[in-house]
């Protein structure tokens, strides 16, 4: 059986928001990035990152970004998604991210997802969607 996870930072609730309905619709493990490392990594197939965008595009370098370097070296061959909110820019932050992941070998299973502030109903939607797309095939 195929094993999920989701694992995320959030600062104002809304990347929370999205990490939550992901896992609901593919049965995940849901973890805070303080909660995860790359010894956990190994336990699963498929995992959804997700981080905001913070400073000038970047990913939250306190918590989330040493957690994702730990797990850099796991990432080849596995089925990832990455989502987050953002408040401005244009989804940069994202753009470089998901290639570092496809540089990695990492097999993404959608574009990046990324959502303006709190998730409305069309985000949650896109969120169930990404979810639908990472549950085990």
């Amino acid at each position: 059986m195929s094993k999920t996870a989701v694992v995320y930072w959030s600062g104002t609730g809304n990347t929370e928001a999205m990490a939550e309905e992901i896992a609901k619709v593919c049965n995940a493990d849901l973890y805070h990035a303080s909660d995860f490392n790359a010894e956990l990594m190994s336990n699963y197939q498929a995992v959804a990152f997700g981080c905001p965008s913070m400073g000038a595009e970047e990913l939250e370098d306190g918590e989330f970004a040493p957690m994702f370097d730990s797990v850099k070296g796991s990432l080849s061959g596995k089925r990832i998604a990455l989502f987050g909110s953002y408040d401005w820019g244009d989804g940069e932050w994202m753009r470089i991210w998901q290639e570092e992941c496809e540089n990695l070998g990492a097999q993404l299973v959608a574009d990046g997802l990324i959502v303006h502030l709190t998730p409305d109903s069309e985000g949650l939607a896109a969120c169930r969607q990404l979810g639908k797309l990472l549950a085990p095939q």
